[in-house]
């Protein structure tokens, strides 16, 4: 019975490893919806009509609502965003962005705005989420305006240009482009420290990632990053930086403070044996884990920020990209 008794009182000592909790947003943009999927049960619970083509997403800081950059298809550009609620699973409203079109790169401002870039219009919008207006339309003067992000601490925005091979900075304070950064060619994926200090921008077409000095707004490091680096993101505590070679197969952990690639985690799905084309990078620093969009097998890999080890896969609609997380 003594034993019996130990037993149970240590079983109620061992540490309770709970299943990862939230919702994870996925664009699936050849099918123009958003999956919305339960990660404690690995299941979707809900799939949510878009505009054409959605390909990024910024979740509000309080996590209760999403909006959707709708880029539109090859001969016809998109011009609108969807408002999701997350906890309800349905589609609020759409925002005209009129002129505006392509948009694309999206981030969530200080109080109801978002900075959404647009591709068509070479520029940075601001948009009210409560009136649904664009407030102020930034022109980079660069061609392929893609992905953004922001540097509050600074009133600083920056955005990777594509086609231009550049970072433009936008002073969000004045609403003014002030300085345009050659980088390399095809800046496409752009991610920011925690502590607003570096920016590391992928130049996917020259296999190379640059780092760019926020203060100096100077690239102060260019390292190779074969093959196609598209997407990058910081870890939560800003050690490590995740690289997306969709080329290669493969996603890539870097030093962020000695600048050293330090593995690469291929992307091979077991079940099927087949290699996915990484994309999308998601760090949900709560869950200590890491999400990466494969759109060619239309599954996202499931990454363990402390193992660096892929532990699930999850099934999405067709050709998964974009990539959100709410506590809900």
């Amino acid at each position: 019975m003594r034993i019996l008794l130990v037993l149970f009182v240590s079983a109620l000592a061992l540490p309770a490893f709970a299943a990862p909790a939230g919702t994870l947003l996925v664009l699936n943009k050849a099918e123009n919806t958003v999956s919305l999927i339960d990660l404690a049960t690995k299941k979707s619970i809900a799939k949510i009509p878009t505009g054409e083509e959605p390909h990024e997403l910024a979740v509000s800081p309080d996590g209760k609502v999403a909006v959707v950059c709708n880029y539109g298809s090859s001969p016809t550009p998109g011009n609108t965003l969807t408002v999701i609620d997350i906890a309800a699973r349905m589609a609020l409203r759409t925002i005209d962005l009129a002129k505006h079109v392509r948009p694309h790169g999206i981030a969530w401002l200080r109080g109801n705005e978002v900075a959404v870039t647009t591709e068509g219009t070479k520029s940075l919008l601001i948009v009210d989420m409560e009136t649904s207006k664009v407030t102020a339309a930034i022109e980079t003067e660069q061609l392929g305006s893609h992905m953004v992000v922001l540097a509050p601490a600074q009133d600083r925005a920056f955005v990777a240009n594509i086609d231009a091979g550049s970072v433009s900075v936008i002073d969000l304070k004045q609403r003014r482009r002030i300085a345009n950064i050659a980088t390399g060619d095809g800046t496409e994926g752009i991610a920011i420290s925690p502590d607003q200090r570096e920016v590391w921008a992928g130049n996917r077409d020259g296999n190379t990632l640059s780092i760019i000095d926020v203060a100096s707004h100077k690239v102060v490091a260019t390292l190779p990053s074969k093959s196609f680096p598209i997407r990058l993101k910081f870890t939560g505590d800003g050690k490590s930086v995740l690289v997306s070679n969709a080329q290669s197969g493969a996603v890539a952990v870097w030093d962020a403070a000695t600048r050293r690639e330090l593995r690469r985690i291929n992307m091979q799905e077991p079940k099927t044996s087949k290699w996915g084309a990484p994309i999308g990078i998601l760090v949900a620093a709560p869950l200590s884990r890491a999400f990466v969009a494969a759109p060619n097998l239309d599954r996202v890999a499931v990454i363990d920020l402390e193992t660096w080890q892929v532990v699930d896969w999850l099934t999405t609609g067709h050709e998964p990209d974009g990539l959100g997380y709410s506590q809900l």
